[in-house]
């Protein structure tokens, strides 16, 4: 269950909406990067602080994909830099942080700035960050401290029915756990084709690409991010030259490549990219064009590795 308390926190006044709701004063919609900003964060703590909560669980990380609808520019390192590795090790669904991280990631959706998360800590307490500058808060407490704090600092909370960001239960598209019949089936495939493309999904919108043998499946296996979203695809194929004339003349793909040295690499592609794509697969061992498009996305196998206690908790 949410929590029971939730509050809508903006610097929008609501006095300024029409009878829609819309809000129609003169503040502008992207972050100040300063004072108001330091407001939203202190107004957050007001209400981890009221709600005892000084610990908060990554839920549905994400970085920026190949469209960016944020009201800012993207920058490097998704606004993660300084709070996780380049390589994003610990940035994961289901990652605990302490309050001060949680603040910063705050910091960083509020900027547009590529990362975004939920922030939950079970039916207790909840930071959803959504567009425009809304915040919205849950807790099992009512918070009335932390209201007024908020008041204080100049924004305005105003009490909700619930989270518009609130993940729903059957809002996952994978429900298969990469359990061990999962991977049996994995080698199965591996033992027919000998091998394959496994696409691992750590968090939304970045993966890592690995070929599969049976040989080097366990080790493999052994080296995947918590709570990935695995993908099986036929294997790269070593005529690039074949690949690349079969791209379509229109819509986007994914292309995947092995360079000389054994890394692979991906890129999201259309029409206008093939000729610098040419010059950039120059050279490569092998590749293979992956559909973008849902309904044709339809890899061998697919699960979601479980937690340790062979739970899945992830929502793929």
């Amino acid at each position: 269950m949410p929590p029971a308390f939730v509050h809508r926190i903006t610097k929008y006044d609501p006095a300024d909406r029409d009878e829609c709701g819309h809000y129609t004063g003169a503040e502008d919609t992207a972050s100040d990067h300063g004072p108001v900003e330091a407001a939203y964060l202190a107004a957050i703590a007001a209400f981890a602080e009221s709600s005892g909560i000084d610990r908060l669980e990554i839920r549905e990380p994400a970085v920026t994909g190949f469209v960016h609808f944020g009201a800012e520019p993207p920058v490097e390192g998704h606004g993660l830099g300084g709070l996780f590795p380049p390589d994003l090790t610990g940035y994961h669904d289901g990652a605990e942080v302490c309050l001060p991280v949680a603040l910063e990631l705050v910091r960083a959706m509020l900027r547009d700035q590529g990362a975004w998360c939920r922030l939950e800590v079970g039916d207790v307490f909840t930071v959803h960050v959504g567009w425009d500058q809304y915040v919205y808060v849950g807790s099992d407490r009512p918070c009335a401290d932390a209201v007024a704090r908020t008041r204080e600092l100049g924004l305005f909370p105003e009490p909700m029915t619930a989270s518009p960001h609130a993940a729903e239960c059957d809002e996952a598209e994978v429900t298969e756990p990469a359990d061990e019949d999962f991977w049996a089936r994995v080698r199965r495939e591996l033992a027919a084709r000998q091998t394959a493309l496994l696409e691992e999904t750590y968090v939304r919108n970045a993966a890592r690409w690995h070929r599969l043998t049976p040989e080097n499946l366990d080790a493999v296996r052994a080296g995947l991010g918590p709570r990935a979203l695995l993908s099986v695809w036929p294997d790269l194929t070593p005529d690039v030259a074949a690949v690349l004339a079969a791209l379509p003349e229109e819509g986007s793909v994914e292309f995947v490549w092995e360079t000389q040295d054994g890394t692979i690499s991906h890129a999201i592609v259309d029409d206008t990219d093939y000729r610098e794509l040419a010059v950039l697969v120059a050279g490569a061992r092998a590749a293979r064009a992956l559909p973008v498009c849902l309904d044709e996305h339809r890899p061998l196998l697919c699960a979601v590795l479980p937690d340790s206690d062979g739970v899945m908790r992830a929502r793929w």
